[in-house]
């Protein structure tokens, strides 16, 4: 059954998947420039994860883990630099 399918194309489906449902978070958080709702631990954790994930595609040379995780990494550090700039930059209302 598994037979059918193509591991490579279902790996850009899911980067596709996973990478898409990351994007109205970076979307409203762009827009908005609000952070007030993310967790700064939470953020950092997440963009040293998705970092490390893209390096290790990178040693795989798979392009799949490359591409998901280059779009990723780019939102996620936009997002992160929002939310530390608002948490220890910005003055509070």
């Amino acid at each position: 059954m598994f037979e059918i399918i193509n591991p490579e194309i279902l790996g850009y489906v899911a980067a596709t998947l996973t990478t898409a449902s990351f994007l109205p978070q970076a979307i409203l958080t762009i827009r908005t420039r609000d952070t007030d709702g993310l967790s700064l631990s939470m953020y950092s954790t997440f963009t040293l994860g998705v970092f490390c994930w893209l390096f290790y595609g990178i040693f795989l040379s798979n392009n799949v883990i490359i591409f998901a995780n280059a779009i990723t990494l780019f939102l996620a550090t936009l997002i992160l630099s929002f939310k530390i700039y608002n948490s220890f930059f910005k003055r509070k209302k």
